[in-house]
Formats: structure tokens, sequence, C-alpha cells
């Protein structure tokens, strides 16, 4: 029996598993496309539906520090302020170094470098295990590998995905990872998707279930609302 666990897309769940939940418990998912569709947005739902329901997060971000993410996240009415306080949000901070802001590591606000992606995998078992010894069920995000690929090899990066699958697979995590249609050569693409569970396409207007657990293709019209993603 596949256990899902709800996407906090609206809409999502029913199209994916008849309102069961959407992605398949312990699974990484691809979520891709071009830019500006929403890639960033879907992050964001998926780890604040887990907060709501007492999962905590490892979020490792490369395009935002904390206070935007938060900003960010305001926007649609959400507040992390409550998850951060009480540890059940994680953040790897992968940009603020590089961007010249004054900002201090914490017990569940970890710094590493985009230009370091084996500092992100030591950061990312620091956090695992405090993680993991707290509750079984987590969620994680890396949003996202177009930045790494940005300025690293790409092949590299893909080992790093791999290793990332790994870990949060051997913890009992489930996952969502982003990354930019176009953004690099299109056979490291092919290999992006052949070392995940599940893969979904963005394009602004349709969202496109390519690949998933349990579930056939289907494609589905969304829109980006102030209240996030929902799929009609």
């Amino acid at each position: 029996m596949i256990v899902r666990i709800s996407s906090g897309i609206p809409g999502l769940d029913e199209l994916i598993g008849n309102g069961g939940g959407s992605f398949a418990e312990n699974t990484v998912t691809l979520i891709y496309g071009p830019p500006k569709v929403g890639k960033s947005v879907f992050s964001y739902q998926f780890a604040y539906e887990g907060l709501r329901n007492n999962e905590p997060c490892l979020y490792i971000s490369t395009d935002y520090g904390l206070k935007d993410m938060e900003r960010n996240i305001a926007n649609f009415g959400w507040n992390l302020n409550e998850y951060i306080e009480n540890e059940n949000f994680y953040l790897i901070d992968a940009i603020s170094t590089i961007s010249g802001g004054e900002v201090e590591s914490k017990p569940n606000y970890l710094l590493a470098s985009v230009h370091n992606p084996t500092d992100i995998m030591v950061k990312l078992g620091m956090a695992l295990r405090q993680i993991t010894s707290k509750l079984p069920r987590f969620r994680s995000v890396l949003d996202s590998l177009t930045t790494l690929m940005a300025f690293n090899d790409e092949v590299l990066i893909v080992r790093v995905l791999t290793i990332y699958i790994m870990r949060i697979k051997e913890s009992g995590g489930t996952a969502i990872v982003t990354y930019t249609e176009g953004s690099a050569d299109s056979k490291v693409e092919n290999m992006l998707k052949a070392i995940v569970d599940n893969i979904i396409h963005l394009d602004g207007e349709n969202l496109t279930i390519e690949a998933m657990i349990g579930s056939g293709k289907v494609r589905a019209p969304y829109n980006i609302t102030s209240k996030g993603i929902i799929v009609d």
C-alpha cells in the first residue's frame, strides 16, 4: 500500500491520489519548468503544509536568505516565526555568505555556500541528525539545483543530488527539488530526471505529472494566487 502525504497544493492531492495525498512517502520529486512559473511557491507550500502538521522541514536554499524567504512566504499569508522558534524549520542558507549580509548561525539555521557543495552536504548531515532525533517523519526541499549548477560543474551537482536523495531517504524523509528547465545540458537534465522518483512540470499555465509512483501521467491547469498555487 502506498502511503501518500499532502502536498499543500489545493487540487493536487485530488488530481494524483484521489484526495488521499500527492507524494508517496519517502520519495523525491523534481519540480521543474521555465523561470517564474511557481517552483519556489510550490516549495513553500509543500514545506508549510508539513510544518502545520507537525512535520519538521529541512530547507536548502540557494536563492534566498532567511529574511527574504520569510518575506516571500508572508506574501501568501504564512508565518515561519513560530516554526523557526520551536526548531521545526531548519534552513541551510547557501546564498547569504556570498551576498554580503550579516548573518549568524543557529542550531536550525546553518550557513553554507553555493561555491562549496561539499559543505552543504556536511550541513545536511548535521541538520538531519537534529531532525530525526525528534520525529521519524519530515520533509525537505532543495531550492534550487539551478543556482548550484551556475557556480559548479553540472555533473558534480548531479552527484551531490544523488547523495542528497540517499541521505533523505535513509533518514525517512520526503523531498522536493527544483530546477529551471534549460539551464543545464540536456544530458544533465535527463540524468536529473533519472535519479528522482517523481517528476512534475510547471509551465505557467499547466501542471503536468510526467512521472509519479502509483499514478499515471496527467495534466491540469493551475494559477498562482494570493494563497499560493491552486490546481484546477
